[in-house]
């Protein structure tokens, strides 16, 4: 069977129900963990994971960290609280799939606020200043188009390096409003740790497009 790439969206947020948009990089609600931790039961792919690419801003890694505990190596996880399997899959932190407006709820922590928050997670992806909506990572059009085309080609690659693999899916980890640009769907809308299943194929250029796996629609809680 051919990779399949799960796009999931993040839990619930704090600035989802306070609608405070000044807060900066917010963490999950309490609803919001409980959210992704249902994951655990109600995703179905879960033994063909092989990867799972996170947004850097909190609530996608704590929704990754708590929705794929079982899936996750170990070595992402406090040695004593049992979380993590030998061998797991790999956890990959891609700035390149964080959320695409310039507001303080959508603009990620310095990387050592990060390291402190989550120590065994690796952030090497992170330039110094990566948080700093500029260049790449600003909310303009040719920027976000830009890291659309970034993060198919980091999947086609990916996929290809897989293909021999038992285990051949990747996880993403992201957002409401990148995740549109990410599909091409504009009318996308997952709900809070929903996801839907893709496969990846050359487009007409030179590029590469995501495309639905027929059968299946936008799965949810």
């Amino acid at each position: 069977m051919a990779s399949q790439i799960h796009l999931i969206r993040h839990a619930e947020s704090v600035h989802n129900v306070s609608k405070d948009f000044s807060q900066l990089d917010p963490s999950l609600t309490q609803l919001g963990f409980q959210q992704a931790a249902q994951l655990v039961q109600t995703f179905p792919y879960s033994e063909r994971v092989a990867v799972v690419l996170t947004s850097p801003l909190q609530r996608a890694i704590q929704t990754t960290l708590a929705a794929f505990p079982h899936v996750l190596d170990k070595c992402y996880f406090d040695p004593n609280s049992g979380y993590g399997i030998q061998n797991g899959a790999k956890l990959v932190i891609d700035p390149d799939l964080q959320e695409r407006s310039a507001l303080p709820c959508d603009t990620g922590s310095h990387r050592s606020t990060l390291e402190k928050a989550f120590p065994r997670l690796s952030f090497e992806r992170l330039e110094e200043n990566w948080q700093l909506k500029e260049g790449l990572y600003s909310a303009d059009d040719e920027a976000v188009e830009e890291r659309v085309r970034r993060v198919r080609r980091s999947l086609e690659n990916l996929i290809g390096q897989l293909e021999d693999k038992e285990k051949k899916d990747v996880v993403v980890v992201t957002h409401g409003v990148f995740m549109k640009f990410v599909t091409g769907d504009l009318d996308i809308d997952l709900p809070k740790a929903g996801w839907k299943s893709y496969t990846l194929r050359k487009d007409d250029g030179n590029g590469f497009v995501l495309v639905p796996v027929e059968g299946t629609a936008d799965r949810h809680l």
